[in-house]
């Protein structure tokens, strides 16, 4: 239940979904947890509320600007001088569909790569270079199942191609510092059941649609996905650096 206590995370994206869930089972392994949020700070002041004051902290940023994540890494690192563990899990759903506006497909395509790429990427670079001054940490960065396969959504692809972006830098971590003792990991879940899931879900017949052509019957708890996160988090399996974790219910088997 303690496996992370002394450890400090910092995790992007607390106020809903994944985030909230993962926030949650940080506190509960005993980790000192840095929630940072965009807008909705109820939803993370909620996230963090079972954790101790003196073991959380939240932080705003608004990734969509850029030098955004370079600032939250610095506010981070100065609450306890280091950061052990990064969860790059903030994301955001632009719809960019082939047959609509230009506009609309540019600015889709603008959102998706700030917000889901160069933000995270900065502050994956700033991890990196922190880990190395103090001899290692852990990144886990959140991918999906659509940056493996494709998405089976038409207007989501800068959503599919901004994750596999994700993936491949954290990959690249992995193989690169290894020696050093970065651990690095790509949890890429399946329909998780989100707001963005249950959203996107009407583009699909409904959820009960949704539901009906996955292998268990069912999106992903969220706090599946949280516990997992959590684990590698804890660095328990070092030998797992590297590795994609698919969590989806085994409708997707690679």
């Amino acid at each position: 239940m303690h496996g992370l206590r002394g450890k400090t995370v910092l995790l992007t994206g607390a106020s809903r979904g994944i985030g909230a869930a993962t926030v949650h089972a940080l506190g509960e392994a005993g980790a000192s947890v840095v929630a940072h949020y965009g807008s909705y700070r109820e939803g993370a002041e909620a996230a963090v509320a079972a954790i101790a004051e003196s073991d959380r902290i939240l932080l705003q940023a608004d990734l969509s600007q850029p030098g955004s994540a370079r600032a939250l890494w610095r506010e981070a690192v100065a609450w306890r001088g280091r950061i052990d563990v990064t969860v790059v899990n903030a994301a955001t759903m632009p719809t960019t569909p082939f047959e609509g506006e230009d506009a609309e497909w540019d600015e889709g395509w603008r959102q998706a790569l700030q917000v889901n790429v160069l933000e995270p990427v900065s502050l994956v670079r700033e991890a990196v270079r922190h880990y190395l001054e103090h001899g290692g940490g852990t990144l886990i960065s959140l991918s999906s199942w659509a940056a493996q396969r494709g998405s089976a959504i038409s207007h989501l692809g800068a959503y599919a191609a901004s994750k596999a972006a994700l993936a491949s830098l954290t990959q690249t971590v992995a193989r690169n510092y290894a020696a050093q003792g970065i651990l690095a990991h790509v949890v890429a879940p399946g329909i998780v059941r989100t707001r963005l899931s249950e959203a996107s879900a009407a583009a699909r017949g409904g959820i009960e649609a949704v539901n009906a052509a996955l292998a268990m019957g069912e999106m992903v708890p969220p706090e599946e996905v949280a516990e997992l996160i959590a684990y590698l988090a804890t660095g328990t399996c070092r030998h797992l650096t590297g590795a994609t974790l698919d969590v989806n219910g085994a409708s997707n088997v690679r």
